[in-house]
């Protein structure tokens, strides 16, 4: 903290200070400065003179240069504040340091499946290989609800319908079917269903033949599947789907909650609708959590790769090995290409919520948005969609589009997603219940009844190890039942957005 309650440095080197609360003109700071204008909350002020071409500091590390020279107590933000170059010392592994395991045991009570896996949740769900079978996926869900025979199993959490946007109209090989691929595959392995029903058209690209390829999708007690075209069209589909869903049911309903240890969450972290006190607050409090779990065994998966540009050296300084950090690395080339060749940047972001919320270039965003991983070594890095074999902290290739991510995060795994916010994303993901960090108080005042947890209390003196913890042990206590206030609001019904690589055709 600086000597005066309104503004903070997080680091001497820093030369900019954050505005804690909105400032208005003249407002006294730490070392004699002066705010010259009104400064909102959450943005940064010049704590000393700052020349043209200089760089501009945050967390201790580099977050752009300055665009014009910058007097002590202005305002800096986008007009005076620009990317620059940036080259990054990776450091391959120079800073990995291995966790001391957890003294006490935690736990909680989940869903144990054939696979080993525990889920969190108990659904039934309908996953549709092709957008031609989606609006039959959700009339079958719907004529379940209106027969309402799902109140007879009481251990079932409800019916998910799994709807896209893809499946056909695209190659039927490469980079594009591939993702796709391990997408759906992964849904239908994800421990939160108890059983799944697949849906197809009959003519597309995306063959259901091919995704039940697997053992675990064999299981005829847990798995079914149909055609639309080979059932007899629409209303044959939604009777027999109703049928066999009630089959399915019963088998589902025999799952009971058991006693789990932590080591069996696989925790899906995500930030969206950013603000400047995310990487202060929430982002830094989720990676106390992160750590808290991986000492317990379990496994934590950061993920945003267009949003980690620019402190991607932060992490490869954490990777086991340099195998493992050079990964990384080909992920950021390859999206340095991929954002290039159609004809984007990797600065595109942040957002313009992101930058209302104090936040002003992606290597700034992206500083914070690393704080949500802790200080666990990097244990592996995955594609999209790519199932995660081993625990610890990890990585999974996706955009920065929060929804896309998630469901790349669940079809690796994830039984729990962790969600920090500081203008108000408002999402669920069904049939993962999420948890949702605001970053700051007002946010929290405004949006409680979509918030799980104030972040913002750490600006008033509660500690990061406190709502770390805290974080921590509502992880426990949702993972074992306990509603998010996303799920009891009804959300997870169109956050299924499965990454779209490629030509359509």
């Amino acid at each position: 903290m600086t000597d005066a309650p309104s503004a903070l440095r997080l680091h001497d080197s820093d030369n900019i200070l954050i505005a804690l609360t909105a400032l208005a003109q003249g407002t006294q700071l730490a070392g004699g400065v002066v705010a010259a204008q009104p400064i909102p909350a959450g943005h940064k002020i010049a704590a000393s003179p700052i020349a043209a071409g200089s760089p501009v500091r945050k967390y201790g590390q580099i977050i752009g240069v300055a665009s014009q020279d910058i007097a002590p107590g202005a305002h800096v933000h986008v007009h005076n504040l620009g990317m620059g170059a940036h080259k990054q010392d990776y450091g391959f592994g120079s800073a990995a340091v291995a966790l001391a395991p957890a003294n006490d045991a935690a736990g909680f009570m989940g869903y144990h499946r054939p696979s080993g896996r525990v889920g969190t949740r108990n659904y039934l769900g309908i996953l549709t290989s092709v957008n031609c079978a989606g609006s039959v996926a959700r009339f079958i869900a719907e004529a379940v609800e209106r027969q309402g025979w799902l109140a007879d199993f009481p251990n079932i959490d409800g019916i998910v319908p799994i709807v896209h946007g893809s499946g056909c109209g695209m190659s039927g090989k490469g980079e594009g079917y591939d993702t796709l691929f391990r997408t759906l595959a992964g849904y239908g392995h994800n421990p939160n269903f108890g059983a799944i029903l697949m849906v197809g058209l009959g003519c597309e690209v995306m063959q259901i033949p091919d995704l039940i390829d697997r053992k675990a999708l064999k299981d005829s007690a847990r798995f079914r599947y149909m055609t639309i075209q080979q059932t007899g069209g629409t209303r044959a589909t939604v009777d027999k789907g109703v049928a066999i869903l009630r089959e399915l049911a019963a088998e589902a309903d025999k799952a009971r909650r058991a006693p789990a240890p932590a080591s069996k969450l696989v925790l899906g972290m995500q930030c969206g609708g950013s603000d400047g006190y995310s990487g202060i607050t929430a982002n830094p409090a989720l990676g106390v959590a992160s750590d808290l779990l991986v000492r317990q065994g379990g496994t934590s998966i950061l993920s945003e790769t267009s949003e980690i540009y620019g402190a991607e050296h932060l992490l490869t300084r954490r990777a086991v090995d340099e195998a493992t950090g050079r990964k990384l690395i080909d992920l950021i080339d390859w999206w340095e290409d991929y954002t290039a060749r159609n004809h984007g940047e990797m600065d595109n972001n942040p957002s313009p919520g992101n930058k209302r919320g104090g936040l002003t270039t992606i290597l700034e965003k992206s500083l914070g948005a690393v704080a949500k991983g802790g200080s666990a070594p990097l244990a592996g890095v995955y594609k999209f969609a790519e199932p995660i074999d081993q625990p610890g902290f990890v990585f999974m290739d996706s955009p920065g589009y929060d929804p896309c991510s998630v469901t790349g995060q669940v079809a690796s795994g994830a039984n729990l997603i962790a969600f920090t916010t500081g203008r108000g994303s408002v999402s669920g993901y069904r049939p993962v219940p999420c948890i949702k960090i605001a970053s700051n108080p007002d946010l929290w005042q405004r949006m409680e009844p979509d918030m799980d947890v104030n972040g913002g209390e750490i600006l008033s003196g509660v500690s990061l190890e406190a709502k770390g913890q805290e974080i921590f042990e509502l992880m426990l206590h949702v993972a074992s039942g306990a509603p998010t206030k996303s799920e009891a609001q009804g959300f997870g019904a169109v956050e299924f957005v499965p990454w779209q690589i490629g030509a359509v055709m």
